[in-house]
């Protein structure tokens, strides 16, 4: 709903005389808490009942966490703006320490994200780490509880919704890879309303939409989904796109990765390269093993 009424105001903003309604969903992705997304259908579910709105005429746009926006849209359907980025850092959460490397083995830290569940276990292997679902303030309660003794979530949510202060430690991208479009949001609408798309091109940051469209074609390329940690995080340095990535094994055995440059114009086939080097590397083996 934040991001809704951040559109909505960015949106007034540029248009006064028009009238800006949101039509609030809540998606099967929130309804469903007690098992991992990765076994219910993935991030998709968070999408699918906003696409339904829009097809049908009841909405004409939809915003979304770009990271939950599968790498693949149905027909008919088109990304028409990537606002700029937030805050694009994992964060750990914890009410008795102040950073990972303070919590002791055997600690249970909760993750709704095999990606940072991957990571974790590769830094960390005497953690416990737990599934937590829910949406913000759930997931602070089952914290607040004792029933976890930190959370690791995303920056970018946390300080969205005011709660920055529950923020212990930043997580750094070389200790934590974010996901493609992590802290971005996305503005989806029909690909045959050219009106929309025009009214919302003032919206769209051209260099963090460089970089999202760059993390997304690698996620494409690989068959990027809830089943595959993955974490692809791309950077303007000095004029040139810089795109990171890594495929893991879900238990953290093994894991490729790849960082490279490219031009920021190019994006999308900077993401493909990526993907072609970590096939390279041994990431179809991890991809096969998956099933």
């Amino acid at each position: 709903m934040w991001q809704a009424r951040f559109v909505m105001a960015a949106l007034a903003k540029l248009y006064p005389s028009c009238a800006v309604e949101i039509v609030g969903h809540t998606t099967q992705g929130d309804r469903i808490l007690d098992v991992t997304l990765s076994k219910i259908g993935g991030k998709g579910l968070f999408v699918k009942e906003l696409e339904a709105a829009i097809a049908e005429g009841r909405a004409d746009i939809a915003v979304h966490s770009a990271k939950d926006v599968p790498m693949e849209l149905p027909g008919g359907f088109c990304i028409a703006a990537i606002l700029e980025r937030g805050d694009p850092r994992d964060c750990l959460v914890s009410n008795r320490f102040d950073s990972l490397e303070a919590l002791p083995p055997g600690a249970r830290v909760g993750t709704s994200s095999l990606r940072r569940e991957v990571q974790l276990r590769r830094r960390f292997p005497g953690f416990e780490i737990a599934s937590v679902r829910g949406n913000v303030d759930t997931r602070l309660a089952k914290l607040d509880r004792g029933e976890y003794d930190a959370l690791l979530l995303a920056a970018a949510g946390l300080k969205r919704l005011e709660l920055g202060d529950r923020i212990r430690a930043l997580v750094s991208p070389e200790d934590s890879l974010p996901a493609p479009g992590q802290g971005a949001l996305a503005i989806e609408c029909r690909t045959d309303r050219a009106d929309l798309i025009g009214m919302l091109a003032p919206l769209a940051h051209a260099d963090t939409s460089a970089c999202v469209r760059a993390e997304r074609a690698l996620s494409r390329a690989l068959s990027g989904s809830c089943r595959l940690p993955l974490g692809a995080y791309a950077t303007l340095e000095g004029g040139r796109l810089r795109l990171r990535a890594f495929v893991s094994a879900p238990d953290a055995s093994r894991r490729v990765e790849t960082d490279i440059l490219g031009d920021p114009e190019e994006a999308e086939a900077l993401g493909a390269r990526a993907a072609r080097e970590l096939r390279a590397r041994g990431a179809d083996e991890v991809l096969a093993a998956l099933g």
